[in-house]
């Protein structure tokens, strides 16, 4: 990717306390275990938007007490912004706003539910937002793993009216952009990881790539997770 001093990444992650993240994979591995692996996903997210030659992170995070906490894990390197919102849609479009509000022309968001994202889809999100209002990528159950916007483009309209959670946000999503006459443009499908049948998949699909020397692929294949493969 080339230099794009115009683009903001928004990051939404959550503290890794036990029993408030990876409230499914919990409920079939325990809390402490979901916490830990949670915990890899960050980091490993975190180490490939590093490499993307974007102007700037920005780490909205939650809960608002927890700052010094997430200074402490992440670093005190990173800026990092307080989630506003009373839900997942008010909190994004709050998020596009702050940043679009700092100067930037592109932004995508990112949760912290696909840990081997691939780096190109994020450069291919950019891309395209050289030259269309918005850019969204499907997940695999329903929902999608980023959204993105130009600034001229950007649509306050796609956060509401969504049930986020179920299986139609995508396409609900889509709907939106496309009555508001927005130009989108679709990323290839991805996986959100939810359950232990996720992590599953995600250990035969990233066998032999870049990503076994991932902190999420290290702690799965050190315990009974990755015996499974």
């Amino acid at each position: 990717m080339n230099h794009n001093g115009d683009s903001c990444v928004i990051f939404f992650v959550k503290y890794p306390t036990a029993g408030r993240v990876k409230t499914r994979l919990a409920e079939q591995v325990g809390e402490k275990e979901a916490t830990r692996i949670y915990e890899s996903f960050v980091v490993d997210l975190l180490a490939t938007l590093r490499n993307l030659n974007v102007r700037s992170i920005r780490i909205f995070f939650n809960p608002p007490e927890a700052r010094e906490q997430f200074c402490q894990w992440l670093g005190e390197e990173h800026f990092y912004v307080q989630q506003e919102g009373s839900d997942l849609g008010e909190k994004m479009k709050n998020a596009f706003r702050f940043v679009f509000a700092e100067g930037f022309s592109k932004a995508v968001v990112i949760g912290s539910d696909s840990p081997d994202l691939p780096e190109d889809f994020l450069k291919q999100g950019f891309k395209a937002l050289d030259d269309c209002d918005a850019v969204i990528g499907p997940a695999n159950d329903g929902g999608y793993y980023l959204i993105g916007f130009s600034k001229g483009g950007f649509l306050s309209e796609a956060f509401k009216g969504v049930e986020w959670g179920g299986g139609d946000v995508f396409e609900r999503s889509v709907g939106i952009l496309q009555e508001h006459g927005r130009n989108a443009r679709f990323l290839p499908r991805w996986y959100d990881v939810d359950t232990l049948e996720d992590l599953e998949a995600l250990l035969l699909r990233d066998k032999g790539t870049k990503f076994c020397k991932s902190k999420t692929f290290s702690c799965l294949v050190k315990d009974k997770l990755g015996r499974r493969v």
